[in-house]
């Protein structure tokens, strides 16, 4: 079994370690020079995945939302929030797009005090799920029972979401096992029977089922309908120090994210400029819902759920999340 087009696409995306959104190289320590309308800083270096939720920020690069404000954005695209920490916390790196989960662990760990600037994407019914190869003897989630699920990291996303539909199906999350595969190698792994099912999310769950694996959970419908999925990330300490260039960033994609919730050609348009899915790929993927805010009752089902699993060792208070931002 062969990975797609659209797999082989997003696996060379994932590989990428660099990508001008602003045009410009460094950002993340320029101060506003003199008539820049009171900002702290100008030239921002934003951390970016090269995923759907990422749209925004391209958008607003090309309709000159951040110009509007003031502002020149650089991009640098990050596997994981985690691994930027040290930049984040240096303020050589500005902000970030960073999953829910992520900036809650972070947050738990002490590692960082970090606030969401601005919600991206949750989750719609058809963007994540947990698929077995087309002659699997699973049929469903109650099948699934002493099997071993492929997630791209452990105690994360995936296997929150999964643990919570094999509960529904009555067995609990010891009942599997956990292995880290990354997304590229999933597919690999299933048909070389090295794992037994694969939690994937778009553009690799399309290229999954395209190559013969069946889907047998919905992780992003049902019980976890609506989960958060990711948005764009500060530390408490940047936010303290730069509170009119966040309320100019914030405003900037904000404006994005609007029209990315509005017009999905919006989101087509920009996916294959950063992350090297072809333009096809990019209109054929299953997306989340961009909706202006988060909603702060699935946020903390989320958090819940995170806890409860112990992969959280502290409750979260979901109102502190968020950054407040002065206009």
């Amino acid at each position: 079994m062969k990975l797609t087009r659209i797999a082989a696409a997003a696996a060379l995306a994932l590989a990428l370690t660099a990508c001008g959104g602003g045009g410009g190289g460094g950002g993340g320590g320029t101060a506003a020079p003199a008539g820049s309308g009171g900002l702290e800083k100008t030239r921002l270096l934003i951390g970016v995945v090269p995923v759907p939720s990422s749209a925004p920020l391209f958008i607003a690069e090309r309709r000159g939302l951040f110009k509007q404000e003031g502002l020149t954005v650089t991009t640098e695209i990050i596997q994981a929030p985690q691994a930027v920490m040290p930049k984040i916390l240096n303020g050589s790196m500005d902000a970030f797009l960073t999953s829910y989960v992520s900036l809650m662990a972070i947050n738990d760990s002490g590692a960082a005090r970090l606030k969401l600037l601005q919600h991206s994407q949750e989750a719609a019914p058809g963007v994540a799920g947990v698929v077995v190869a087309k002659d699997s003897p699973v049929r469903t989630a109650a099948d699934l029972k002493g099997r071993t699920i492929a997630v791209n990291v452990l105690k994360a996303l995936g296997q929150t979401l999964t643990n919570a539909h094999l509960q529904q199906a009555g067995l609990k999350p010891e009942d599997v096992k956990y292995v880290p595969v990354q997304f590229a190698d999933q597919l690999a792994a299933l048909s070389g029977g090295q794992v037994d099912a694969a939690w994937l999310v778009e553009p690799f769950l399309t290229a999954a089922k395209k190559a013969g694996a069946r889907q047998i959970i919905d992780t992003t419908s049902g019980v976890t309908a609506g989960v958060p999925i990711d948005g764009w990330g500060v530390s408490e300490d940047w936010l303290a120090r730069n509170p009119r260039t966040a309320a100019a960033l914030h405003r900037a994609l904000a404006k994005a994210q609007e029209i990315a919730g509005a017009d999905r050609a919006a989101i087509d348009e920009v996916v294959p400029t950063y992350t090297q899915i072809p333009a096809d790929a990019a209109k054929a993927m299953t997306l989340g819902r961009f909706s202006p805010r988060a909603d702060p009752a699935s946020v903390q089902k989320l958090a819940d759920l995170l806890r409860g699993y112990g992969y959280l060792k502290a409750k979260v208070d979901v109102a502190r999340l968020f950054a407040t931002i002065g206009e």
